[in-house]
């Protein structure tokens, strides 16, 4: 068994402790926003937060977020309002879309350390990968953002 409180809702799961948490996320929750790309943490399309820290989910074992707060982009905001949400979609970033909700769960985490980041900082710290190359728009929509926390 692990408990885990996923987007402020306590989970007792029957797993085994090894098993990932995008697994436990997608199949034992139900919360299907967090995907699966590569599945050895390269990509970054599993991307939630564990205690406000940007993690790959598909590569941390379940036993490893015992009684952590776990924030996956469905607990993000009800409302897609967070001021992320908005600026990707101010700036139409997705294309296919498949990676957005890992990257947005990273750059939520990574403006809460960096809030006026260069292009230098995005490419250097923002390390998720987009197949269909959004990474301009990406760009745009983290000043966008940045600019709407720091307001």
């Amino acid at each position: 068994m692990v408990n885990i409180i996923v987007n402020g809702t306590r989970h007792q799961i029957d797993v085994e402790g090894d098993t990932p948490l995008l697994w436990v996320l997608r199949e034992e929750i139900g919360l299907t926003g967090t995907k699966f790309g590569c599945g050895i943490a390269q990509c970054g399309a599993c991307t939630v937060h564990v205690n406000g820290q940007a993690m790959r989910s598909c590569s941390v074992p379940a036993s490893t977020v015992e009684g952590a707060q776990v924030t996956t982009i469905e607990g993000l905001s009800a409302d897609s309002s967070h001021p992320v949400q908005q600026a990707w979609l101010t700036e139409q970033v997705p294309q296919c879309g498949y990676c957005q909700s890992g990257q947005i769960m990273a750059t939520v985490a990574y403006l809460k350390t960096n809030p006026n980041p260069t292009d230098a900082d995005i490419d250097a710290n923002l390390t998720n990968i987009c197949r269909c190359g959004t990474y301009e728009r990406l760009r745009r929509a983290v000043h966008r953002a940045a600019a709407l926390m720091r307001a």
